[in-house]
């Protein structure tokens, strides 16, 4: 099976376009990535950032740990990113929603071994993290003793789709979850 065939869409009507994906990455505060260890798959949530010239992923952590072991050993991985929107009420239990947007990927998970690199995948995240802060100047650049204790991290994207549900602004009842439950 092809990670194609991972990210079909059932709902059609609710697909996305690869701009939309972009575009949705670059708004998209965290997301989780999926890798397994032996028959036992694990999930870690990280900032990361969409580089789109190289059509990757760069996240940073530790150079220890199962993520780091996971890049040599078993470097398939899933990549998901979501955006709850408002709750949806309905007449049957059934027909109770929720406004999403969110987008699945496939890759390989690869440990950044050169320098240029790795600075560049830490200045992008940088960029999107902290972008009123200019970089060598409000925080001194990454250096080479830095690059020691942080691993940077690559997702080679091998297929994407996104998704969104949406309903009219005026939907009767609808409202964000964070209002009601406190």
């Amino acid at each position: 099976m092809s990670t194609d065939d991972y990210t079909k869409i059932r709902r059609k009507e609710r697909g996305t376009d690869d701009d939309w994906i972009r575009a949705f990455l670059a708004r998209s505060e965290f997301g989780t990535m999926a890798t397994v260890q032996g028959d036992q798959p694990f999930l870690v949530t990280r900032n990361f950032v969409y580089d789109e010239a190289r059509h990757a992923i760069y996240m940073h952590g530790a150079r220890k740990g199962r993520t780091f072991e996971n890049a040599d050993e078993a470097p398939k991985i899933c990549f998901s990113t979501s955006e709850a929107g408002r709750l949806t009420p309905a007449d049957r239990a059934m027909n109770l929603g929720t406004e999403y947007d969110g987008m699945v990927a496939f890759g390989r998970l690869y440990i950044v071994t050169d320098a240029d690199e790795a600075r560049h995948g830490l200045k992008l995240l940088c960029e999107k993290y902290f972008p009123h802060l200019e970089y060598g100047v409000d925080y001194e650049a990454t250096s080479d003793a830095d690059l020691k204790v942080t691993a940077v991290l690559r997702i080679e994207i091998d297929s994407w789709s996104g998704k969104e549900k949406k309903v009219a602004d005026d939907f009767p009842g609808a409202f964000y979850f964070k209002d009601i439950v406190k």
